[in-house]
């Protein structure tokens, strides 16, 4: 393999996840500015901080699509100039309803980015590093989160026009990401089953696989032959394909009723629930995005070796005992702020370390070649349905409901995660997804 090669290709096309982890996170630090820009009511305000995840919804639906008739490439290309457009837009914006429909825009771009990123990556990897290559999509996403964080928090001290500059400042990762976009090939496996272009796809894997690339040429053309795009192949939601299409969909809503995203938007103002002043909220959400990032890093050298399935053991029994902890913490009334945002912190490392570096490797991994990028957008498209409802709810909950019973609700859902990981998800590292596709259809 040539290994600098592939892990180029792979690191540009996670840029993708970086300008998702940016663009998602960023409105954390704007959206009470912006609340107060437009003095949105409560409604309003959830509407413009959950809009762009509707746009995520629409983005992972239709993400298949161009993927699937123009090619991995060119998707992630049209998707970059949608990011560039999307930042500008915000930043300019001195209407509501103008704003709404930049925003919605970037969360196509975020929806399609979840399906056609993982995806490439996955195609393009040889089994033994996929999980580790595939993971750097979550690991950018993570550093977007962070960077976002960290440029919030220094734009943050300008005053009151500085949520403009937030936004605004994603149109220089933007447009670095459609540059370097240039020297990435197209998908082999794409080439080969959607294309019939033989060829291109062999000067590919000759420098994927340079010694064992006529064997994989093979193993993709003898599952091909064997599992033809029939009709009946070809339709996702056939009883053929039930066990991936259960695991793509169970994996990405106990993904989001952990809470992530609710703790991602709105982290400065849980802080500032817990006594926290603005500032103080401010750094908290930096150390939640280092946090995020140092363990995303640690899980992707663990996600080759001890598989995806240990990892999620250990991240569901973590994720119970700190969610358990935060709620006691509301329920008490008596508590520190900084001793919840501890508890916080370690939420954190422990979700990064399983769920946030699992999710995109083993959706991409588990349905077969004939329907890889619509298995990807219904896991993707299930993950930002539940990640919407999720961040339009959690201000409402939180008035309702209190902190306390908010974040039992998400420590309850860990249980159910911990039994699903334990008693039916498979393991599928070191295998290739010719070989998962065999296990996936004979389950």
């Amino acid at each position: 393999m040539n290994k600098r090669k592939v892990l180029l290709w792979s690191i540009i096309v996670a840029l993708g996840g970086f300008l998702f982890g940016f663009d998602t996170a960023v409105i954390s630090g704007a959206e009470q500015s912006i609340q107060a820009y437009w003095s949105l009511t409560p409604i309003e305000h959830g509407l413009t901080v959950s809009i762009a995840l509707i746009g995520t919804i629409i983005g992972s639906l239709i993400g298949s699509i161009p993927a699937d008739r123009l090619g991995r490439k060119n998707t992630l290309m049209i998707i970059a100039v949608v990011y560039l457009f999307s930042s500008l837009g915000t930043a300019f914006s001195t209407n509501w309803y103008i704003f709404l429909l930049f925003r919605f825009a970037g969360g196509v771009g975020v929806g399609a980015s979840s399906v056609t990123a993982p995806v490439y990556i996955s195609e393009i990897a040889p089994a033994q590093k996929r999980g580790r290559l595939v993971a750097l999509f979550q690991f950018n996403v993570v550093f977007g989160i962070l960077l976002s964080y960290f440029s919030n928090y220094l734009i943050g001290q300008e005053g009151d026009t500085a949520w403009r500059w937030m936004l605004g400042v994603q149109a220089f990762p933007s447009l670095l990401f459609f540059i370097l976009l240039q020297v990435v090939p197209e998908s082999p496996r794409w080439l080969l089953l959607k294309k019939g272009k033989t060829e291109e796809a062999i000067a590919i894997l000759k420098v994927v696989l340079p010694d064992t690339y006529l064997a994989e040429i093979e193993e993709i053309k003898n599952n091909k032959n064997q599992h033809p795009a029939t009709s009946n192949t070809s339709q996702l939601l056939s009883r053929r394909y039930r066990f991936p299409v259960f695991l793509a969909v169970s994996f990405a809503v106990f993904n989001q009723v952990s809470g992530i995203n609710a703790i991602i938007y709105y982290a400065p103002r849980i802080f500032e629930m817990t006594g926290l002043g603005r500032n103080s909220s401010l750094l908290s959400t930096v150390g939640i995005g280092a946090v995020n990032f140092i363990f995303t890093l640690i899980a992707i050298n663990f996600i080759d070796r001890i598989g995806r399935k240990t990892l999620m053991l250990i991240g569901s029994v973590g994720l119970i005992s700190t969610l358990g902890l935060v709620a006691q913490a509301f329920y008490s009334q008596h508590f520190s702020g900084w001793a919840v945002t501890i508890y916080l912190l370690v939420y954190i490392a422990f979700f990064a370390f399983s769920q946030g570096a699992v999710i995109w490797v083993f959706i991409s991994e588990i349905f077969p070649n004939q329907v890889r990028a619509k298995g990807q957008t219904l896991g993707s498209c299930t993950h930002w349905v539940m990640a919407a409802l999720v961040a339009f709810s959690f201000p409402m909950l939180a008035e309702k409901l209190g902190g306390g019973n908010t974040f039992l609700f998400f420590c309850i859902m860990m249980v159910l995660q911990l039994f699903f990981v334990w008693k039916v998800m498979p393991e599928t590292k070191g295998k290739s997804l010719e070989q998962i596709e065999r296990t996936m259809i004979l389950h």
